[in-house]
């Protein structure tokens, strides 16, 4: 089993120069390298040192030049105003290079930074790539940050511009982001140049004079810009981890080994032939939509969707269907949310009926742990292998997945299978030794990583070692905790802040909230461990059912504590579970865990600035303070 997949990951550890040097000779570059790997500077190592390269070149240009300019490239989708728009190869190069022309002519050279606040419409991709044309450094914040977030970023990233909207289009609602804009750039100490205000139809901003310049203007008397070549080892663009405060984490991407990881992805991973159509339904204010949403699907020749709207109640839980039959996409990448939002309004995927998949191949999932229940709902209605992979904002790409283009293994429920080319992984104990095949420990990834990860945090190295690698000397801390089995499966349980300690037992909080998702009318749910005097810590779960479950809440809740006494034993000491409309997360679909645990523990506790729905933990408190854990509300 496994034989072509165990061949490809041999060669990659023993022999990661040669592998990701063959990798790069499908791009082009304008300089070739001096060394594939420098190692000079341990523990910050390099990939193709001496080479110099412009990863717009490779995701526009090339492809251009190379005959397929009229392929489409990018796909515009919004079932929220109803626009629909399509650009070729060639139309989105020359929409990017007039744009770059026009940052150009506000003094952009290389190495300058230009923060990106933009909604989810065509002209946040064609930003991007601008600022990438020019060999400058973008760094994308999630439109609609607050003022405060988004100014820690200001004074971090010192951008000499900033290309905003007029506002965002949420459902039901406008999102103004100028007042945003405006309030951010009053609190921070660094002021930018200029700013370019792309105005949307549904809000008109009003400009600052003398500062602020309308989309339209700029790009009216732009010259087109060419391709500015950087060093590969230069950075393409800074993303903040969601939910930083104070001092922020800014995660760096360098140009070439992004590039060269990203482009090997798309076919080896995903699975799709250059022409075909990919979606990755997210953000581009995340790492998921920088990746895969813009780079990797151009840099393959791909056709990318950009998708502005919800997984249901745009209009419905079938517009992911809808987009997938209408556009022909042959593998669609979300996180587990989505599809356990799409589940819990529709339970047996009726609306699917409503659309024509034959041309579909492929779900991937990540974002957050894909509990076997969603992945079980997903593969029954859409009859398609269901991929769990595993990766991070540092990371850029795949730890771990299911290869489908080099091999489909079998699936295991709860696992993201198999550690990619250049990830050689292992699940370590508090003593940093590797844990037996199928114990818990830290999962960590040994030095140097490949192509793609983080080589270090903005002007923050000593902050790089600190966070990821001084815990596990020769290792990158993933912050993770999970198990690898005896068929090198790896089972990634929860965040290493999860293991809860239970009357001195290490729990998983990840492996109680499997059994929750097991029972037939719990849609979603979450696990935490609250402060208890007599054990250390206790279970608390959380349960959001089904539409139309009409039974009482009560037995519900006394099935799940069954289901986990029986699964996980007595030690678990599992006996309160809450029913809610709806969990807390981030815009990006992460349960804000930590959160709910601080407010279940009365500790002080902060809104975080990433929350897509704040009024909902006024319930999380109710509910914890009628359980009798947190303060009243």
């Amino acid at each position: 089993m496994s034989n072509r997949y165990d061949a490809i990951y041999r060669q990659s550890i023993k022999d990661p120069e040669s592998f990701w040097a063959e990798a790069a000779e499908a791009l082009d570059w304008e300089r070739s390298w001096d060394r594939v790997l420098d190692t000079s500077n341990k523990p910050f190592y390099r990939w193709f040192a001496g080479a110099s390269c412009n990863t717009c070149h490779n995701a526009l240009d090339r492809h251009v030049d190379g005959g397929r300019g009229d392929q489409l490239a990018l796909i515009y989708d919004s079932p929220i105003t109803g626009a629909l728009r399509k650009f070729t190869y060639r139309e989105l190069r020359d929409a990017v290079a007039t744009f770059a022309g026009a940052l150009a002519a506000q003094g952009v050279v290389k190495g300058d930074r230009v923060i990106l606040y933009m909604p989810m419409v065509p002209e946040a991709v064609i930003s991007m790539l601008a600022v990438a044309r020019l060999g400058a450094i973008h760094s994308v914040v999630f439109g609609g940050f607050a003022a405060n977030e988004l100014a820690v970023r200001i004074d971090d990233a010192k951008p000499k511009v900033i290309v905003s909207a007029s506002c965002g289009v949420e459902p039901g609602r406008i999102v103004p982001y100028k007042p945003l804009l405006d309030g951010a750039i009053d609190l921070a100490r660094h002021k930018p140049d200029r700013c370019i205000i792309l105005q949307r139809d549904q809000e008109t901003a009003e400009l600052t004079p003398g500062r602020d310049l309308d989309w339209q203007d700029a790009v009216a008397g732009a010259r087109p810009h060419p391709c500015v070549p950087v060093e590969a080892t230069d950075p393409l663009y800074i993303l903040y981890t969601s939910g930083t405060t104070g001092e922020p984490k800014g995660v760096v991407r360098d140009n070439g080994g992004h590039m060269v990881a990203l482009h090997w992805s798309m076919k080896n991973i995903y699975g799709v032939d250059p022409g075909e159509v990919f979606w990755a339904a997210s953000d581009v204010g995340w790492v998921v939509g920088h990746s895969y949403i813009v780079y990797a699907p151009l840099l393959h020749g791909n056709t990318t969707i950009l998708f502005e709207g919800k997984p249901v109640g745009t209009p419905d839980a079938g517009v992911f269907w809808r987009i997938v039959a209408e556009h022909d996409v042959k593998a669609l990448f979300t996180a587990p949310t989505a599809f356990r939002a799409i589940k819990q309004q529709d339970p047996e995927g009726k609306l699917i009926r409503d659309y024509d998949m034959s041309g579909f191949r492929t779900l991937f999932l990540a974002g957050e742990r894909a509990d076997p229940d969603t992945l079980t709902w997903a593969e029954t209605r859409l009859q398609v292998p269901v991929i769990d992979h595993w990766w991070q904002t540092e990371t850029g790409w795949s730890i771990c997945a299911n290869p489908v283009g080099i091999e489909l293994m079998p699936v295991r429920h709860g696992s993201p299978t198999k550690p990619m080319p250049g990830w050689s992984l292992e699940a370590l104990d508090e003593h940093g030794a590797p844990s037996p095949a199928g114990t818990i420990g830290a999962l960590a990834a040994k030095l140097p990583l490949p192509p793609g990860a983080a080589p270090t945090l903005w002007n923050a190295e000593k902050r790089f070692v600190d966070a990821y690698l001084a815990d596990f000397p020769g290792y990158y801390k993933t912050g993770d905790a999970g198990y690898i089995d005896e068929d090198g499966y790896v089972y990634v349980m929860t965040r290493t802040d999860d293991v809860i300690n239970v009357a001195g037992h290490r729990l998983s909080t990840g492996a109680m909230e499997e059994v929750l998702a097991d029972h037939p009318d719990v849609a979603e749910c979450a696990v935490i461990g609250v402060a208890d005097a007599l054990k250390g810590q206790v279970p608390v779960g959380f349960l959001v059912l089904n539409a139309g479950c009409e039974r009482h809440h009560d037995e519900i809740v006394a099935e799940t504590v069954r289901m986990v006494r029986d699964r996980i034993g007595p030690v678990a000491a599992f006996k309160t579970a809450i029913v809610v409309t709806r969990l807390p997360k981030t815009r990006s679909g992460k349960i804000l865990r930590g959160t709910m645990q601080k407010i279940a523990d009365q500790e002080d506790w902060k809104m975080p600035a990433t929350i897509d729905d704040p009024a909902i933990l006024g319930e999380i408190t109710q509910a914890l303070s009628g359980a009798g854990y947190a303060r009243p509300a």
